[in-house]
């Protein structure tokens, strides 16, 4: 239990890769604090099962919102930026709401909480900062120029604060996972189906696992168990790194 004492915001949290971070974080005695969407009932099993959490329903899109959440939830130790939207499409017939909406929750978002959280970072001498890129924050697929251009954009965010606050006993680091079998891949795969005509099958195994090199969804504990690794001391000189755990995709 070695974040005894420790309290983590992960934006993002009430499913997916966010719900599996929260869970790693909570089971090493983290307090934990849920941001994101969903069902009320679902939400309060959630927060149950993560020791009474708190959480928030703010929209990350809204910058006054999200001045509200950081200014309630206080101190924070841990700032897991994890929340993401996806849409395919060629670039041009990209739309510019769906190109705004991506850049706004998967970056500028980033940007807020991480500038809120910061001073009190420092003042503790202690935080960890852990953005949830993606392999597109290392290559390119057609198609997601948006989403290309946010997470491209996280890693660089990611590794500019790191050195801002390298001396602070603050780290920043990315994970980059490949595809999760998470509600935003599945979401993405009639979209997908469109834009490059293919039957759900193709999409799975031409499009999403072809790269893999394992042929199997990375899972979203495996992404959940880095992240609480990245929080113990002995990361402590893990910084501005971006992590692959992406099945060896962009190993080649």
């Amino acid at each position: 239990m070695f974040l005894q004492g420790k309290r983590a915001l992960v934006t993002g949290s009430t499913s997916g890769i966010g719900l599996a971070i929260a869970r790693a974080l909570h089971g090493e005695g983290a307090e934990v604090i849920l941001n994101g969407f969903g069902d009320e009932r679902e939400i309060a099993t959630l927060r149950e099962e993560l020791g009474d959490a708190a959480h928030y329903g703010a929209d990350l899109t809204d910058v006054a919102a999200v001045e509200a959440m950081m200014a309630d939830a206080g101190a924070i130790d841990i700032l897991v930026n994890n929340a993401g939207v996806q849409h395919v499409s060629p670039v041009e017939d990209f739309p510019v709401d769906k190109w705004n909406l991506i850049i706004a929750l998967n970056l500028t978002a980033a940007f807020h909480t991480t500038r809120l959280a910061v001073p009190g970072m420092k003042a503790k001498g202690w935080g960890r900062i852990i953005n949830t890129a993606s392999a597109h924050s290392k290559v390119a697929s057609p198609f997601k120029s948006a989403y290309n251009a946010s997470k491209h954009g996280i890693a660089g965010f990611t590794k500019t604060i790191a050195l801002e606050l390298a001396e602070h006993g603050v780290t920043a680091n990315c994970i980059s996972p490949g595809y999760v079998w998470t509600p935003l891949i599945e979401g993405q795969i009639p979209d997908t189906m469109k834009a490059r005509g293919l039957s759900r099958e193709e999409v799975i195994n031409d499009v999403l696992l072809v790269k893999q090199a394992t042929k199997k969804f990375v899972q979203p504990e495996e992404v959940g168990a880095l992240a609480a690794f990245l929080c113990r001391d002995e990361a402590q000189n893990v910084n501005g790194a971006n992590w692959s755990v992406d099945g060896g995709w962009t190993a080649e």
